[in-house]
């Protein structure tokens, strides 16, 4: 792939060592152009071995022992001697670059200080981790290894080289919770640091990224990058903006968010680069009006008088639905007296199949919250509340017509990117995650990045259950409470997986109609208390009902009687699209060697199975009608064969939106970028 740096940068060996110009006088970036057929044809072949190999020399690389030798030597610093130490290697990262040696002094007092503020003391494991982000690729840690602090090693040298840092992560909790926890570090190496979430107003949003390091959500980031794209107007190259300022010192330049895309640092990496990599960022503006409204109104009461199989088909595996010749003829009948909006054959059409979709496919407490009469879409990934986020093209004007709210005005397409074009602006990309190998193609052929592997700290003891398959939805959640109120008389501390908050309350409904057990229910309707609902879940007895919010970045502290008992019992109570998930939330339990468990409770009407195909699952379902033995071991690899398919297709619908986003970038070149 051709790459373009838009600022002059310089490079020694293969790592940037580029001081930033000062605030507004550029907006670094890499341009990326698209890859000619030699380029993806060498990717295919050679990809692979690329990435391995630069991974390899990582993992050879004498890192940790490097450090290791620098250690007495700033464990004999006072105060004043670590402040002249980093200005001494401020000006070193600055002449040198991220040269070895240099970085090996720089991560030896971040060390020194972190164990001095923090009374956290980075082990070896957590430095080669670090040495991986800062030489650009993902390093893949086992959960509860102490990513946070690993990240502050890379960060923290990145900034003393004069680099802008973005460390992202995947939601609000998680930004501010890092950001205050490891600031009297930073602050002690004389670093800045601010972050970024959806609660943080415009102007403080500028005064964070002016921070030597800004922790940051991946979609505030996006839309903060969106946002100064259309200030600036297409007028973002350097010369341009110099020539604003000096004309006009209080142009829209001036007041931009970001100082550029230098260096980012991305927890959960495989979250934020694969996972929601399917779904662009688009920023809207309001659109329509009486005419459109009563356009909606009409397209979901004509939507409703259609029959399955008959007017549209239907496909809830593929979420789907389509309109069948009967079903085109039937909606041009009925519009020949609801009015002019109507006349236009792919309008009417796309209305009303949009209307079906709403209806069919999109779900109360699975997609959306109805929160104080407004429709909040819950993110698929976290399992948190997106406010003032909405659907395009009608859709969530449809559900809120469906669920009788207040009407908001539709949306129309201001500016749009995809996470794929996006992070691979960055001048330097790195990132870590416990669930890379799996997509550890997609990351070399997309984004460039290698995936390292990083040995434990200490053995993992975590034990995995043989999945347990029954029968019926019913079956399963009678089994799941069971098996909760025994974990509980045992004293196990107990966490309990759910795919949505509808089954989350229902869970927590038939324990409570079972019994007196105290539980705690973690989902987007209570996530205000995830912090001390997150610090409770590993005592003795504790019984924790959550979606995903507690798959990914949640510590769960055990208490030292927990700790014997056996630790912290994750139940999972259905697998979800990918099986990175899955391996998250049981990432949950035994962390940093201490003990736990993970099982699984599934049915055979999980929605999963309806993904199954063929002999096998056809085979488990004869099997179950007759009694015959072994259908739960085979009803079970029916599910796992069934996740594998829909990673599969979520695959290739990256790689669509990719070449769509290429497509488009060239066909729009002549007036500039696509977003």
């Amino acid at each position: 792939m051709m790459e373009k740096l838009n600022i002059p940068t310089f490079f020694r060996g293969e790592l940037l060592v580029d001081f930033p110009p000062a605030r507004g006088e550029y907006r670094p970036e890499r341009e990326v152009t698209p890859p000619g057929l030699l380029d993806r044809w060498s990717d295919f072949l050679l990809g692979g071995i690329i990435a391995t190999a630069k991974a390899a020399r990582n993992r050879r690389s004498n890192m940790a022992s490097e450090v290791g030798r620098h250690g007495p030597e700033m464990a004999a610093l006072d105060e004043d001697g670590v402040r002249q130490r980093v200005m001494e290697l401020r000006m070193a990262l600055c002449r040198q670059g991220f040269d070895g040696e240099i970085v090996a002094r720089a991560f030896a007092l971040i060390r020194e200080v972190s164990e001095r503020t923090l009374g956290m003391r980075p082990f070896d494991v957590q430095i080669m981790g670090a040495w991986a982000m800062i030489s650009g690729m993902i390093a893949e840690m086992e959960t509860g290894e102490g990513k946070t602090l690993t990240a502050t090693l890379a960060a923290g040298t990145a900034a003393m080289a004069g680099l802008p840092v973005h460390v992202i992560s995947v939601n609000d909790y998680l930004t501010e919770r890092d950001a205050e926890l490891m600031r009297p570090l930073y602050e002690a190496l004389g670093l800045s640091v601010g972050f970024v979430t959806q609660d943080v107003k415009p102007g403080e949003r500028q005064l964070a990224y002016a921070c030597d390091i800004t922790y940051c959500t991946n979609k505030d980031v996006v839309f903060d990058y969106l946002r100064d794209t259309m200030r600036l107007k297409g007028r973002d190259h350097p010369l341009l903006r110099q020539a604003d300022r000096l004309c006009d010192p209080g142009s829209e330049g001036a007041s931009l968010h970001q100082r550029g895309l230098c260096f980012a640092i991305i927890d959960e990496a495989d979250s934020v680069l694969i996972d929601e990599a399917r779904t662009p960022l688009i920023i809207s503006g309001e659109s329509g009006g009486e005419a459109e409204e009563r356009f909606l109104r009409q397209g979901l009461a004509l939507a409703r008088t259609l029959v399955v199989d008959q007017n549209y088909l239907l496909d809830v595996a593929r979420r789907t639905v389509s309109l069948t010749d009967s079903g085109k003829e039937a909606v041009k009948l009925a519009s020949r007296t609801l009015g002019p909006l109507w006349q236009g054959q792919v309008r009417r059409e796309e209305v009303v199949s949009k209307a079906l979709s709403a209806e069919l496919l999109f779900h109360r407490d699975l997609h959306y919250l109805v929160d104080e009469g407004k429709v909040q879409i819950i993110d698929e990934f976290s399992g948190r509340v997106m406010p003032d986020r909405s659907w395009e093209k009608g859709l969530h004007q449809l559900i809120e017509i469906k669920e009788e709210c207040e009407l908001t005005r539709q949306r129309e397409t201001l500016a749009r990117i995809s996470y794929q074009r996006f992070f691979r602006r960055y001048l330097r990309l790195s990132g870590m995650t416990g669930t890379a190998r799996e997509v550890t193609r997609e990351l070399w052929s997309v984004y460039r990045l290698p995936v390292v592997k990083i040995p434990p700290n200490r053995p993992v003891r975590r034990e995995i259950a043989k999945d347990r398959l029954v029968r019926t939805q019913e079956q399963k959640w009678d089994g799941v409470v069971d098996r909760i109120l025994s974990l509980h008389e045992q004293g196990h501390p107990v966490l309990v997986g759910t795919g949505s908050v509808g089954a989350s309350e229902q869970v927590s409904a038939l324990l409570t109609q079972r019994s007196r057990v105290s539980q705690c229910v973690l989902n987007a309707r209570q996530n205000r208390d995830e912090a001390e609902i997150v610090a409770r879940a590993g005592e003795v007895g504790a019984v924790t009902i959550a979606t995903n919010m507690a798959g990914r970045g949640t510590d769960i502290k055990l208490s030292e009687e927990a700790r014997e008992g056996g630790g912290l019992h994750v139940l999972l109570t259905e697998r979800y699209e990918a099986g990175r998930i899955d391996r998250q939330l049981a990432g949950r339990c035994a962390r940093q060697g201490d003990p736990g468990r993970c099982e699984a409770i599934l049915s055979m009407e999980d929605p999963l199975m309806a993904e199954g195909r063929g002999v096998g699952k056809t085979m488990a379902f004869w099997m179950m009608t007759l009694g015959i033995p072994g259908w739960q071991a085979l009803g079970a690899r029916v599910i796992l064969r069934a996740q594998r398919k829909i990673e599969r297709r979520h695959a290739r619908t990256r790689r669509a939106m990719l070449k769509y986003d290429e497509k488009t970038g060239t066909q729009l070149s002549f007036s500039g970028r696509s977003e």
